[in-house]
């Protein structure tokens, strides 16, 4: 690996036929490559990236360790019993992140009951912000579970 390669994991936040961006999930450098490679957005891609020369201002992906799709999805279903009880033990917008029994995590959020739907679309529109940590935590599916006063946030595998 030369000193301008990067190597780590990155999420394609844009894809065509003809080029791709990556951005760093851990340092949120965005890297525009000058072509293609195969990738789609919303993919995860752990590999190595290097500047195109003689300029250094494109890049190209020449290493994939390993690549997934991830998504984020919307669930009809309540936060587990777990999650209301954590909920319960804290004051409203105060964040707790736990570790998923396996792979993964869950943030719950307590919030008042009248902002919980506010809450989920403001959660939602961050769509970038959810599947760079899902790829960081190298899990490939985000999925939100809510119940008045309660958000659940689950990366899961």
């Amino acid at each position: 690996m030369t000193e301008s390669e990067r190597t780590g994991t990155f999420l394609v936040t844009a894809a065509d036929e003809g080029s791709a961006v990556l951005k760093d999930v851990h340092s949120g450098q965005v890297h525009a490559l000058s072509s293609n490679p195969g990738v789609s957005e919303d993919e995860a891609v752990r590999g190595t990236v290097a500047p195109d020369p003689p300029m250094n201002v494109s890049w190209q992906l020449v290493e994939v360790e390993s690549r997934w799709t991830l998504s984020v999805e919307q669930s009809s279903e309540s936060p587990t019993s777990h999650s209301k009880s954590i909920a319960a033990d804290n004051p409203d917008s105060e964040l707790v992140r736990k570790e998923r029994a396996g792979t993964g995590e869950i943030h719950v959020l307590s919030v008042p009951d009248d902002m919980t739907d506010q809450t989920v679309e403001d959660i939602l529109d961050d769509r970038e912000g959810l599947l760079s940590r899902a790829a960081r935590l190298e899990v490939n599916r985000v999925e939100i579970r809510s119940h008045p006063g309660v958000v659940a946030v689950r990366y899961m595998p």
